[in-house]
């Protein structure tokens, strides 16, 4: 670790030492130490570090420009990755906006969705009605729609609270349903929000088909997903699928919402679809929703960096090397070991309760009862202490605390989609051991194997 001043400030204290390189799944420190990185850092570098391939078509495109703004010119590369994404998309959906991340991907999408209800004369449409927990970004707009307490409430006073439902969680239920039914009963959930709320003031309906870091890769019953649409299509709500996380291939296929066989009205993209080699991000919509808006005399909304030369073509670079070496696919299949693996030690562990997830979105959470899924003593800090143990062994895994952000701890691990199973066996080594420690450290049960 470095001890000389720094000047930045991001979130915390924490000690870090400086990055030197990354190469594939790795990571290197300037002391020389290696790190698999577990988590594609937060979710986002999807086809690994340093592709040679793609850095040489950034290196191409800064010889040619690296800006130029798009009220001056079209470029090529942000034309070609629009219609790449356009080609990628479920049908319908083929109009392109890019933006520089996350958190603005959300707020171009809320804010293309009230657009267009003002010019089809629903200007009484404004909430947009999303999850508790859920996480959508960091800016105010987005911010109103993320159901984290932790993170929203000092910030309260300065945005619109917009209206929430539950998330579906349906492992912690202890009922007689079926899988099917806890997902109606969560899907119902919406239209009765929608009439409390007033269906002519609701604009639309907000979610992450997979669950990102508030609710640790939280899949619902697939029963849900049908009928959400169908609640949305029934009140003339809009579907925005905050498709941030688990776009560009994370859960195994390009979006989420092919798992259900769902067409959004707007998708929001960013993380793997850059990859990490430059801030990118994406926002989807139905061309008929669009060109009411050019038709209404433009789009109100922009970024300077929106469609970037250089950022698009690395975005182009990426999705290239993703088609060329099937990376979904590889996702799909190491999401299958992977996930086997982590369910694996459960029979270990007796205090993982849950493992869940899609692809390579996958998450385990720790618990004091798997019966009851009742929350570890939270000050413990289980969610900083095993992350740590893992860090210092050489392992990077993402935590969160999944119980409105204050107790409950899970982990996503969620490596580069690149990932090999050998590569996959150095993970579970390396978490097997910090896990060891972890309950030492706390007097847990290790359940070990019975030799024949």
């Amino acid at each position: 670790m470095s001890d000389e001043q720094s000047h930045l400030f991001y979130q915390s204290r924490q000690p870090r030492p400086f990055l030197d390189h990354g190469e594939g799944v790795y990571l290197y420190d300037e002391q020389g130490k290696r790190y698999i990185d577990g988590s594609s850092g937060a979710m986002v570098s999807n086809i690994g570090h340093s592709n040679p391939r793609v850095l040489a078509k950034m290196k191409a495109q800064m010889d040619r420009a690296t800006f130029g703004y798009r009220l001056h010119f079209r470029t090529r590369p942000s034309e070609d990755l629009a219609a790449k994404v356009a080609s990628l998309m479920p049908e319908g959906l083929d109009r392109v906006f890019f933006v520089s991340g996350g958190s603005e991907a959300v707020e171009t999408a809320m804010k293309l969705a009230r657009q267009y209800a003002v010019t089809q004369g629903q200007g009484s449409r404004w909430k947009v009605i999303s999850r508790l927990p859920s996480y959508h970004g960091a800016t105010m707009g987005s911010l109103g729609v993320t159901g984290s307490p932790l993170f929203t409430g000092p910030f309260a006073p300065m945005f619109e609270e917009m209206p929430k439902i539950a998330a579906p969680t349906a492992y912690l239920d202890r009922d007689s349903l079926s899988d099917e039914e806890r997902g109606l009963k969560y899907a119902e959930m919406l239209r009765e929000k929608i009439e409390a709320e007033g269906p002519d003031t609701v604009l639309a309906f907000l979610m992450e088909p997979v669950g990102g870091a508030s609710t640790g890769a939280l899949v619902a019953p697939d029963s849900y997903y049908t009928r959400v649409a169908e609640i949305c299509a029934e009140y003339g709500i809009l579907l925005i699928y905050d498709e941030v996380m688990t776009g560009a291939g994370r859960t195994g296929k390009f979006l989420a919402a092919e798992h259900w066989g769902i067409t959004p009205d707007i998708v929001a993209m960013s993380k793997g679809f850059g990859a990490g080699y430059a801030p990118l991000g994406a926002v989807v919509a139905r061309g008929d929703m669009v060109e009411a808006l050019l038709d209404a005399g433009g789009f109100l909304h922009g970024f300077t960096y929106a469609g970037n030369p250089l950022a698009c073509a690395a975005g182009l670079a990426v999705l290239e090397e993703m088609e060329a070496h099937d990376i979904i696919g590889n996702a799909a299949r190491m999401g299958d070991v992977l996930k086997s693996r982590l369910t694996g030690l459960m029979d270990r562990y007796p205090f993982i309760g849950d493992v869940r997830g899609k692809g390579l979105l996958l998450a385990f959470e720790l618990v004091s009862d798997r019966d009851t899924m009742k929350v570890l003593p939270k000050e413990w800090n289980a969610n900083v202490e095993l992350v740590e143990l893992a860090y210092e062994r050489g392992l990077i895994i993402y935590s969160r605390r999944t119980r409105g952000g204050y107790e409950g701890d899970h982990f996503l691990v969620c490596p580069p989609l690149i990932i090999t199973e050998p590569q996959i066996g150095e993970i579970m080594e390396i978490l097997t051991d910090a896990l060891d420690a972890f309950a030492a450290n706390h007097d847990l049960p290790v359940i070990e194997e019975v030799s024949a």
